[in-house]
Formats: structure tokens, C-alpha cells, sequence
């Protein structure tokens, strides 16, 4: 055996941020300003739709406040999300598998933890970091731990790297159901009390099975789940070193960088241009979620209770052999017949299902987190541990962060198209509303893509979509707006978001395209995030931004020389509509520039 070194690049130096502190007075503040959002949204809104349509142009005003309308209901539901923290109390790690079962044992036999590395394509050397660190992981207790790489490769370059590494490899004849149907062989092959989840990228701090498993002394927890944390993530220059040495601006720049960030906090020039960073996520949506039971599973960095995954599909098998068997006899109307019919095909239908104990999905995680979380009779509850306990790569280009957040998108809404949660017995009201309010994330292009076009009609028509852009408007429009970036900023506080704000109108095109595969009955196929930075030019991707860009920034060319030169048009009307357009041409850039950076890196 002759294990690599762990790489000495400067991003293996680099360690987590811890998760913000819970503030009492800080989330009181937060739960007023957002009391207030939905107070002056609902305000303006009452206006927009009794004094501010223009029914003559019907066409164009209405589907703008139509589109307002929906992005505030977007809105109360995010705020909704961030309303409470709860952080679920750490335990003692379990001394022996007694300590986590339901009917406490006599058996003083040790923990069996599977270790679990998915792999399909990825290079087998960055797999045995992964395995090196799974190895690494300490418990203060006896414990029986096994490492088994998941290779759907089938690559012997793979299977010589376990052997070396001596850990399991396991693979199987097919590919069918993608990472859910790989994780199925696994368990049949298998026999952990408790299966840690992890990517081919996933590299698992020391201390992660000490945090994790003690939440398992309470018999009903199903999973844990970690936080996903990127090392990787471009760094990007300091301010006040950018406007010094970029803009050649010399002391002068270095000190109006630091009176900037002395107001706003640190500013780091071309940081993560793909919003990859997933504090935002993690340690605010998903750790906000804990309170209600309703923090969902996303693969990599969890570890499941494997009798929990077991019985739960067990459970989903039965129900899903009743259903067909009854579609097929229920027009018998002999009782007799009815039942003998019953007993003969229920053995043929069986045979004919795929048992999945994770649901056989391009969005495993999430579905079979439904699954679990519906189950009336076990009441399972999952854990969100809001401490980073691994680290992770990060999409390397935009190609590969094309291909992850379509993945996500579409299997998502899939679903939601397929399976919808709010229909699901045995969820609690709660988790429907935040299973819901993930899906509605998805839904934003349906009006994202109105405040992308509506200043580009007006700029090339002079039409205007308000009855004007007065006095009363300001009134009703910025209260919301201020109170509501606040009530953002408070309830994200010590997590860059600003980025993600900017994301959520250049998804537009990705989530439409998700949109129409699924309703067209396209299925959403798993394709691996690259873990490398891939050549070529990525400006195909990027296209609809890049024509709407132009659009708008040739519309207020247009629109300024027909007011200021021709004096023909409204100052207001122009100046509002500049403001909103420069807003979406400074979102719809970051994914321009990073199609660009990223293939001039390549």
C-alpha cells in the first residue's frame, strides 16, 4: 500500500467558518422587520393592483403586477423559512448500538458504520483523499467502521485505489437508477446500524462521526445532515487592493476600499462569480427548517439510519404493489374472484417493481427525505447539525454549474410535477410549507423573466406599464423595499448573500428550460458535476443574458436621445426604468463574466 500525500495547494489550509451564534434580540428584530415587509408589501400591492394599472395597455401592466404579486407571495414565504431558530441539542456519541434503538437492548456490541463513497467518472486519485480522510474519522468509543467506494465505473484504476487504500469496492452489472439505484446495491451488500453518505469529492473532517451520531440516542432521528462546504472557492481580491493595483488608483483607492468595508464588511472583487458559496442555504434556510422537522436531505455530508431508509421503503413497496394490484382488479365485481385474483397477482407485481429503499430519482435525497418524513406510523425526524464537518470541490466552470443546478432544478420540480408533496398524507402542514417553498424557489422565472423584458418593452415603446412614476409611487414602493432589505440583511446575518440575490434573476434560462422538460415529460437525467475545470467557451451558455443585456442597454440609448435630444417621452418614467434596468444588467453580468473567466482559465 503506498497512500498519496494529501495535496499542500493553499486551499487545503483553508478551514470553515463556524455557523453563526444564535442572537435572541437578533431574531426578534428579524421577526419584526419581516412583520413589516409583509405589511408594506401587502400595502403597495393593494395599490399597484387599485391605482396604479394602466388597463388601456392591459397586455404589458398587467402581467408586471401579476409578477410583483407572485414575487412577494416568494417572498412571505422565505421570510416564513428564516422566521426561528432552533438548533437540535447535541448529544453524547452512542457508546454501543443499544444506546440507538427504540427498545433499548442488553447487546453491548459496538456501532457498525458504513462509510459510503459514490463514484461514476471522477479521477480515482481524488477519490483517495476522500478515502484517506473517511479513514481518519475518530470515535471515542469501540466502533466497527468500513469504507466501501461505490464505483458505477466499473474502472479498475478505481478498484486497484481501494485495494491499496484497503477499504470495500463494490459495483454492480448496471446503472440502474443512477446514484439511489448505486446506494441500494450498496445496502443489500451490506450490514452498518448507520450509513454515512458521500461523494466522490466529500472529505470528511476527523471529528465527524463524534458530532453526528450522538443525535441517533433519540430512536426517531432518520438522518443528519451536514453542511456542504466548498475549499475551493475562488478567494477573489481585496477592495482596497483592487482599486490600488486594477483601477491604478494608488493610496487614494486602497483608502476608499477601506472606508467602504468599514460600512458594509469585507468586499472581495470577482469572489465566487458563480455563487457557489452554500452558507446562504445551509446555515439559513436549512438550519431554520430544524424547528419543525422539515430540514431535507441532500446527500453528500448526512448519515442515515439504515433501519429508518429499510422500513420506510418497505413500507413504500407495499403500498405501491396495492396500488397496482387494485387499479387492475377493482372493476371484478365477484368478492370471491375479486380476492383470489388479488392473491395471484400480488406476487407477479411484486416481481415486476423495483424495491428502492432511496427513491430511484435524478433528486434522491430530497424525494426520499419526503418519504421518510410522511411515514404516519414512525414519525421519523431528521437533524440538521449546522457545524461544517467535511469539505467539498466546487462546480469548476460554468458548464459544471450549468449541469448541478439543472440537475437540482429539474429534479425538483419533477417532483413536485410527479409526486407533489403538498398532496402527501403524513406531512405535517409545516413541512409542507417548506417543501413548498423550495419548490416555488424553482417556479421564479414565471416572473423573474417579466422583470427581465418589462423596461425593454418600455424602452423601445414608450409605453409605459404604471399610470406614473410619482410621488404616490415612491410612497407605496420604497418602505417595502427598504424594510425588506433589511429584514434580508438581519436574516442572513454573518452569510454572503448578496451574490444569490443576483442568481436568483440569471437562473431565469436554467430553470425555464427545467420547467418545459418536465411538463413536456422530458425525463431529468443524472449527468456527474465535472470536478475539473473543462476548455471551450462557455458564451453558448449564457446566450439569453447576453441578448437581453443588449436589448436593454441599447433600449435606454434609444429611450435617452428620443427624451434629452428629441424632448419627446417622460424624465420619470426613463429614470425609474434606468434604475431597474442597470439592476438587471449588473445580475444578468456575473454569469457573462463568468463564461468568460472561466474559458479564458480553461
Amino acid at each position: 500500500m503506498f497512500p498519496l500525500p494529501l495535496s499542500t495547494a493553499p486551499e487545503e489550509a483553508r478551514r470553515p467558518p463556524e455557523p453563526m451564534p444564535y442572537s435572541a434580540p437578533r431574531e426578534l428584530l428579524f421577526q419584526a422587520l419581516a412583520t413589516a415587509t409583509v405589511v408594506f408589501g401587502a400595502w403597495y400591492l393593494w395599490w399597484r393592483w387599485t391605482s396604479s394599472v394602466r388597463w388601456e395597455v392591459w397586455w404589458f401592466s398587467v402581467p408586471l403586477v401579476l409578477a410583483e404579486t407572485l414575487a412577494f407571495f416568494g417572498t412571505c414565504l422565505f421570510m416564513l423559512n428564516l422566521w426561528r431558530t432552533e438548533d437540535t441539542p447535541p448529544r453524547a456519541p452512542p457508546a454501543t448500538v443499544g444506546d440507538i434503538l427504540e427498545v433499548k437492548s442488553r447487546s453491548e456490541r459496538p456501532l457498525v458504520v458504513d462509510v459510503f463513497i459514490a463514484t461514476y467518472s471522477e479521477d480515482p486519485e481524488l477519490v483517495r483523499q476522500s478515502i484517506q480522510d473517511a479513514k481518519r474519522m475518530r470515535y471515542p468509543h469501540p466502533l466497527e467502521m468500513q469504507v466501501y467506494v461505490l464505483d458505477d465505473g466499473r474502472r479498475p484504476a478505481m478498484r486497484a485505489v481501494a485495494e491499496q487504500e484497503g477499504v470495500g469496492y463494490l459495483t454492480r452489472g448496471n446503472n440502474i437508477g443512477y446514484k439511489a439505484g448505486n446506494i441500494r446495491n450498496a445496502l443489500e451488500l451490506t450490514h452498518g446500524d448507520l450509513v454515512v453518505i458521500c461523494d466522490a469529492d466529500t472529505r470528511p473532517f476527523p471529528e465527524f462521526l463524534e458530532e453526528t451520531l450522538g443525535y441517533f440516542r433519540d430512536p426517531q432521528v432518520a438522518w443528519v445532515q451536514t453542511p456542504q462546504w466548498f475549499n475551493d472557492l475562488d478567494e477573489g481580491t481585496a477592495l482596497p487592493d483592487w482599486l490600488s493595483r486594477t483601477l491604478r488608483l494608488g493610496g487614494v483607492g486602497r483608502v476608499l476600499g477601506r472606508s467602504v468595508e468599514w460600512l458594509v464588511g469585507p468586499v472581495r472583487v470577482g469572489a465566487d462569480l458563480l455563487g457557489n458559496e452554500p452558507g446562504l442555504f445551509y446555515d439559513v434556510i436549512q438550519r431554520r427548517r430544524n424547528w419543525c422537522n422539515a430540514s431535507f436531505c441532500c446527500g453528500a455530508g448526512s448519515v442515515h439510519r439504515r433501519e429508518a431508509v429499510m422500513e420506510a421503503a418497505l413500507r413504500a413497496y407495499g403500498e405501491q404493489v396495492g396500488r397496482e394490484v387494485d387499479r387492475v382488479v377493482s372493476e371484478v365485481e365477484d368478492a370471491k374472484l375479486r380476492t383470489e385474483l388479488t392473491e395471484m397477482m400480488s406476487g407477479e407485481v411484486a416481481r415486476s417493481l423495483e424495491f428502492t429503499p432511496y427513491k430511484f430519482h435524478v433528486s434522491e435525497d430530497i424525494y426520499t427525505s419526503i418519504v421518510l418524513h410522511s411515514d404516519s406510523q414512525r414519525h421519523w425526524r431528521s437533524v440538521f447539525h449546522p457545524r461544517v464537518l467535511s469539505r467539498m470541490l466546487s462546480p469548476q466552470d460554468l458548464l459544471a454549474w450549468t449541469i448541478q443546478r439543472f440537475k437540482y432544478a429539474g429534479g425538483t420540480l419533477d417532483i413536485f410535477w410527479h409526486d407533489n408533496p403538498l398532496r402527501r398524507a403524513g406531512l405535517s402542514l409545516w413541512q409542507k410549507l417548506m417543501y413548498g417553498t423550495t419548490i416555488y424557489s424553482y417556479l421564479a422565472p414565471l416572473w423573474t423573466v417579466v422583470f427581465l423584458i418589462s423596461p425593454i418593452v418600455y424602452l423601445f415603446t414608450g409605453l409605459s406599464p404604471l399610470s406614473a412614476y410619482d410621488t404616490d409611487f415612491y410612497l407605496h414602493l420604497v418602505p417595502f423595499i427598504l424594510v425588506n432589505k433589511l429584514a434580508f440583511t438581519v436574516g442572513t446575518w454573518g452569510v454572503p448573500s448578496w451574490r444569490g440575490e443576483q442568481h436568483y434573476l440569471s437562473f431565469f434560462w436554467l430553470n425555464i428550460k427545467a420547467m418545459v422538460d418536465v411538463v413536456r415529460g422530458k425525463p431529468i437525467k443524472f449527468h456527474v458535476t465535472p470536478k475539473t475545470r473543462q476548455s471551450g467557451t462557455f458564451l453558448s451558455l449564457v446566450w439569453p443574458h447576453i441578448v437581453l443585456i443588449s436589448l436593454t442597454l441599447l433600449g435606454l440609448g434609444v429611450m435617452g436621445v428620443r427624451i434629452f435630444a428629441l424632448r419627446d417621452g417622460d424624465v420619470d418614467s426613463y429614470l425609474a426604468n434606468l434604475f431597474w434596468s442597470l439592476n438587471n444588467v449588473l445580475a444578468l453580468s456575473v454569469v457573462v463574466f463568468a463564461a468568460l473567466r472561466r474559458a479564458k482559465e480553461s
